[in-house]
């Protein structure tokens, strides 16, 4: 096995029963042996030095690209492992810490997102194939955290509880004026259409999920009360009684944080309100996990909350709520796997 690996897994797996497989064949053993069993086989040395150098990325990708397989287990049993003995980051090594900090440094250059560069970045992620989504999303295409109440929900049961959340927050009332920032597939606005009557106008940079929004309003009867439009969030003048942003916030970037709630600010009437539903991070500030930025958020940061309110303050808003929903999320995401 590539020395650096073996070292990296030796400092790394002190708890569970982890197997690796090289790519010559050889066996090695980690942990104690508790827990459930998970054997990786690495099928070429590349994989084994490039895991070594940038496990939170190279991981994923050699996994991806059929250089690593599991003959026991799955990536899902793997990373349990990894978390149970480094918690959510596998920067053990000093290489890997000082990798680390680059990211750090270097956040505000990647997450410049002009409006061009914002709308380059969701169209990377958002106008793939609706059949992608298909394949693990609800019926309404909720790409975020559901409300599992009840515990025993299912995905589309908890998605939706999510909505009526949501709306009960914000006290809609019929005829209220709502901005959608960041509408997805339309399903959040046109239940404020449907069942409270709201006037809703949703922004989104993807074409797919443009037409998909505006087809569905059509389709329900809702098109003069639910109008999406292809546009960046700050190209909006108007006054709103109520904004909503769901899932968006995370590809912002930290660079635009104080722009994105003085545009909200500018936007509300004086007794508006404003939901903002995001991912937060628990470990503080950080950066973008390299995976995460390629893959799913280009461009994007999952804020802590320390990094998001002062900028809330100094925009003039007023903080009258804040939920956790991390137990609700990782519901989400094991729903969404197991799809």
């Amino acid at each position: 096995m590539y020395g650096m690996l073996r070292t990296v897994l030796s400092h790394m797996i002190k708890t569970g029963d982890l197997t690796v497989t090289d790519s010559e064949g050889s066996r090695f053993q980690y942990g104690d042996k508790t827990g459930t069993p998970v054997h990786v086989q690495f099928k070429t040395k590349h994989a084994e030095r490039a895991v070594a150098l940038d496990p939170e990325l190279k991981l994923a990708e050699c996994f991806m690209d059929g250089e690593i397989d599991f003959l026991e287990g799955d990536i899902y049993t793997l990373l349990q492992v990894v978390f149970e003995n480094t918690g959510p980051t596998a920067a053990t090594e000093p290489w890997m810490k000082a990798a680390g900090k680059l990211r750090v440094l270097f956040r505000r250059f990647q997450q410049m997102n002009t409006i061009s560069r914002s709308s380059s970045n969701i169209k990377s992620h958002y106008d793939l194939s609706g059949e992608l989504y298909d394949l693990f999303l609800d019926p309404d295409k909720q790409y975020s955290c559901a409300y599992f109440d009840p515990p025993n929900a299912t995905l589309a049961e908890a998605q939706l509880a999510k909505k009526r959340h949501i709306a009960a927050k914000m006290l809609v009332k019929e005829g209220d004026k709502v901005l959608d920032i960041g509408c997805g597939w339309g399903g959040m606005g046109l239940y404020l259409a449907r069942h409270l009557k709201a006037n809703v106008k949703g922004v989104t940079l993807s074409e797919e999920q443009h037409a998909i929004a505006n087809q569905r309003a059509r389709d329900e009867g809702l098109a003069d009360r639910a109008k999406f439009e292809l546009t960046d969030y700050r190209n909006i003048d108007d006054k709103f009684d109520r904004l909503v942003s769901v899932g968006m916030f995370e590809h912002v970037g930290v660079g635009h944080f104080a722009e994105y709630f003085q545009h909200v600010a500018r936007l509300m009437k004086p007794d508006g309100v404003f939901l903002l539903h995001a991912i937060g991070r628990a470990d503080g500030p950080g950066a973008t996990n390299p995976f995460i930025r390629k893959y799913i958020f280009p461009g994007g940061y999952i804020p802590a909350l320390s990094e998001v309110l002062p900028h809330i303050e100094k925009a003039g808003l007023y903080v009258t709520d804040i939920e956790i929903l991390w137990l609700h999320y990782a519901e989400t995401l094991k729903a969404w796997r197991e799809a």
